[in-house]
């Protein structure tokens, strides 16, 4: 016994000597998980708390190296130290992007200011981001950097660098649709969005001051590149168009709800967003084409080294790629993972490997230290780390000598498929504990529809695309962009086929909040450590899906108490279906709940409702008042029961409902969206203020 504990720990002990030369891969992980600390917090923390725990962290790490030389407490002090820096590199880069923020919207506003870009398409229609100059009822120390205003349908939005003036119904960014679920209040606070709302009319065009500098050459660059997604759309139609405009210029105006929602049921909705895929390709095209090309002139061959001139034109594409993409997060992210990898090469070092890998997140998380808590992000990094580790670990087979090219051709295209089904698989089971916590979907044929894409989008839909898209301003672009549509066309086949299965998605409950750190920490367990050791990771890694789910809340309100939705069994109820159906949406989807697809004909089983009310009848005892004005005096005769939950949209009642349990419009000011879950003492309320606390970007 006494033996064999002997060569256990002889043998843990060869384990962590074999790591000595990796633990510099856990630095970006120790800073990554310092910076989500931060954003975690209920309370914020002042900055010469983040400034003192940084600097005694760097005193213990030197103290330690000091004193006790090298060893595992060494590791330790570093990795505390990277995790100080984050939780201070967070705090400091909050404190800059401080801005204003609309107030609650009570009446309408007139705006006047520049479009500065066209956002995405919403749930309500076309989107314009403007950069306000003056807002009524606002001085100039309240008015917002930014605000984002959603159009009127039918309503076409001005291109940006256009003067505007418009009237708009305009408040704070919204609160998390439900407690504890994804914080978009957060991200705006980041983007140094202030307000959003929606227009009362058409915006006219105004006569402003001229901008600063910064604003015009903005609005310059997302001009022009509005003017090119029209293009490609006018050149390949809004079908594959909008697709094609979105992957180079990110604008995604043109596509369809049902395009989106396909790619999200097939698992393809990745490559509508411009992130590490796109920079891979676009780069790697580059990169091999000009490699290619410098071969192929001997006498250029012999007096340039032609992989670096190769790694230096792959940079150039990546940066001009970025401001042609509009340089959204995820854009700037994957960018600068491909640089790194492009300048590992003019320097000769590897270009692909766990330790360029871990330089790019750094850099990444020092500019942003709000991506740690950013899905994209932490998505990108889970993959992409999977995959590196994938390839350090794939065999290396000997090259034979002098075999047929009919032995040789389907061997390749055999260790082809091979490797890109298996990059496939452990991508997907590296970002799947996120796609389950943040999107509660998981495509269930996502693998054998990114397996059918994989080629289209690296061979045929990227590269043609790029080429369409830098020729277009010529008026050249035109073949190029005809064959890059013809691949959309055929992924957006491949997506509805996938999407219109039986099963093609499935969904899951968000398990609690400490899943997803230790399913994280899990894949990096499996993923940067040497040795048996790292098959601790597995368990780990699988928490999202086997950690055990609480009981779902009995009833679900809306953040203004406009909608309600009751729980029968796995089923949502929804007393007014045509009422915030995307926060009901993504509460249903975290909760693990279906939605029935006649949703009024459901509730008219259970609830008597009209305009402004809703009674129970066979439902549970809940009623709702959904105007923003008080009911007349006889109406809480039909609303309060004693021992009923009570719903008002309005102010408190001066009377008339003594017995119920209350909840009304200053409820919902103070904490946000609820839950509600039924004990045999009463009712018990779980707000999203109190889960969120009070922090900048927390009303």
């Amino acid at each position: 016994m006494v033996a064999r504990a002997a060569h256990s720990l002889a043998g843990l002990r060869a384990e962590f000597a074999a790591q000595a030369s990796r633990w510099t891969l856990w630095t970006p992980v120790a800073f990554g998980l310092g910076g989500a600390g931060y954003m975690a917090l209920r309370a914020e923390p002042p900055l010469w708390l983040a400034l003192f725990l940084a600097s005694v962290a760097l005193v213990c790490c030197r103290a330690v190296r000091r004193w006790r030389g090298d060893g595992m407490a060494i590791v330790i002090a570093v990795l505390a130290a990277f995790a100080t820096a984050g939780f201070l590199g967070a705090k400091v880069r909050s404190d800059r992007v401080a801005a204003p923020a609309a107030p609650t919207a009570d009446a309408p506003r007139r705006i006047e200011g520049w479009v500065v870009d066209v956002p995405s398409r919403g749930a309500g229609g076309m989107r314009v981001l403007v950069a306000p100059v003056w807002i009524s009822g606002l001085p100039p120390e309240e008015t917002p950097v930014r605000v984002r205003v959603t159009l009127r349908d039918g309503i076409s939005p001005l291109p940006p660098g256009t003067p505007i003036r418009l009237t708009a119904m305009i408040g704070p960014p919204p609160d998390p649709a439900s407690p504890g679920a994804y914080d978009f209040a957060r991200d705006a606070w980041f983007d140094r969005v202030g307000g959003v709302g929606f227009s009362l009319g058409a915006p006219e065009e105004a006569e402003l001051a001229r901008p600063p500098w910064r604003l015009r050459l903005a609005m310059a660059i997302n001009a022009a590149r509005w003017r090119l997604a029209q293009r490609i759309v006018a050149r390949m139609g809004e079908t594959s168009g909008g697709i094609g405009a979105a992957m180079v210029t990110g604008h995604e105006a043109w596509i369809t709800p049902q395009q989106t929602e396909d790619m999200r049921a097939s698992g393809l909705a990745h490559i509508l967003s411009i992130s590490g895929l796109h920079m891979a390709i676009v780069g790697g095209f580059v990169f091999a084409a000009v490699r290619l090309l410098v071969a192929l002139w001997p006498w250029l061959a012999l007096r340039v080294p032609g992989k670096k001139v190769a790694a230096a034109a792959g940079l150039l594409a990546v940066g001009t790629y970025l401001v042609v993409s509009g340089a959204p997060p995820p854009a700037e992210r994957a960018a600068i993972t491909a640089s790194v990898a492009f300048a590992a090469i003019l320097f000769d070092r590897q270009a692909i490997s766990l330790r360029t890998l871990a330089v790019a997140a750094l850099i990444i998380l020092a500019l942003q230290p709000e991506a740690a808590a950013a899905p994209g992000f932490q998505m990108s990094f889970a993959a992409t780390t999977a995959l590196v580790a994938l390839a350090e670990a794939w065999p290396r087979p000997v090259r034979e000598i002098s075999t047929p090219l009919w032995i040789r051709g389907p061997q390749a295209v055999m260790v082809w498929l091979l490797a890109a089904l298996a990059a496939s698989f452990v991508a997907g089971l590296a970002t799947g504990p996120f796609a389950m916590h943040h999107f509660n979907r998981i495509a269930s044929y996502g693998l054998f529809a990114n397996l059918v894409v994989s080629p289209l989008s690296s061979f045929i839909i990227m590269p043609f695309l790029a080429l369409g898209g830098a020729l277009e301003s010529l008026g050249l672009g035109g073949p190029f962009l005809w064959v890059a549509g013809q691949g959309i066309d055929a992924m957006v086949g491949v997506a509805h086929t996938t999407a219109v299965q039986p099963g093609a998605q499935v969904t899951i409950a968000s398990a609690p909040g400490a899943a997803l750190p230790t399913a994280f920490l899990g894949i990096m367990l499996l993923c940067l450590w040497k040795g048996r050791l790292r098959w601790l990771g597995a368990p780990l890694a699988m928490a999202v899906l086997i950690w055990p789910r609480p009981a779902p809340p009995d009833v679900w309100i809306a953040s203004d108490g406009a909608a309600v939705a009751v729980r029968q069994g796995r089923e949502a109820i929804l007393l007014r279906p045509e009422a915030r159906r995307f926060a009901a949406d993504l509460w249903a989807r975290r909760r693990g709940l279906a939605i029935h697809g006649d949703p009024e004909a459901v509730r008219d089983a259970m609830f008597r409702c009209d305009r402004f009310s809703c009674l129970p009848e066979q439902g549970p005892d809940i009623a709702l008042w959904a105007g923003k004005r008080r009911p007349k005096l006889s109406v809480y005769g039909d609303l309060c029961a004693p021992g009923r939950l009570v719903i008002l949209r309005s102010e408190a009642p001066w009377r008339g409902c003594e017995g119920a349990f209350l909840l009304t419009a200053r409820d919902f000011a103070e904490g946000g969206s609820a839950e509600l879950w039924r004990t045999p003492d009463g009712w018990r309320v779980r707000w999203a203020n109190d889960t969120r606390g009070r922090r900048p970007w927390t009303r």
